[in-house]
């Protein structure tokens, strides 16, 4: 019977690792490096999260890397870098959100009629809604759950851990999100 040598590569050694380790020690430009690679993919994550702010989206992608920059040296190489700037990422919209949400519940601005629940729709010429205005149209914990479960791809145990819900709570918000998507889908 033969044996297949199997290499197990470390996570730290794929691409970029040299840069991530230069990074590491205070060399910007191979942090640029990092940025360069990794910014379309946070900013995406973040506009989806930012219910399409493309302004808000690029504030909190610079807060990201801010603390990724901040942060490095606790990167220990367990996990793909993408991964680990990835998991920082969503808890720093994590937070973010649930600081606006705290915010949100003392002030309603009386200009912003139109997200009050029963207000009048704009009988606009579009007709049809796309998925990305979709998402950014859903409530806030419905469209945080269905982005990390269905887009991101976390478990629900993750989310309501980072959410500091319940997983119960988690699943009816995925339902809710998927329902209203559904429904905003097929107008």
């Amino acid at each position: 019977m033969k044996m297949l040598a199997v290499e197990i590569k470390d996570p730290a050694d794929g691409p970029g690792a040299d840069d991530v380790r230069r990074a590491q020690v205070g060399d910007v430009d191979s942090f640029e490096k990092i940025y360069r690679e990794h910014s379309p993919r946070i900013y995406a994550l973040c506009l989806r999260l930012m219910a399409g702010d493309a302004q808000s989206a690029t504030e909190l992608m610079q807060d990201v890397f801010i603390r990724a920059w901040r942060r490095l040296d606790t990167f220990r190489g367990e996990c793909a870098f993408s991964s680990w700037l990835h998991r920082l990422a969503v808890n720093v919209m994590l937070e973010n959100a649930r600081s606006d949400g705290r915010r949100t519940a003392r002030v309603l601005p009386m200009e912003d009629t139109g997200k009050l629940p029963g207000a009048a729709k704009s009988s606009g010429i579009e007709l049809s809604m796309d998925l990305e205005s979709a998402i950014a149209s859903l409530p806030r914990g419905a469209r945080m759950a269905f982005v990390l479960h269905d887009v991101e791809g976390y478990q629900h145990q993750e989310i309501a851990g980072q959410l500091g819900l319940s997983v119960g709570t988690i699943k009816a918000q995925l339902h809710r999100a998927r329902r209203l998507l559904r429904e905003r889908l097929e107008r």
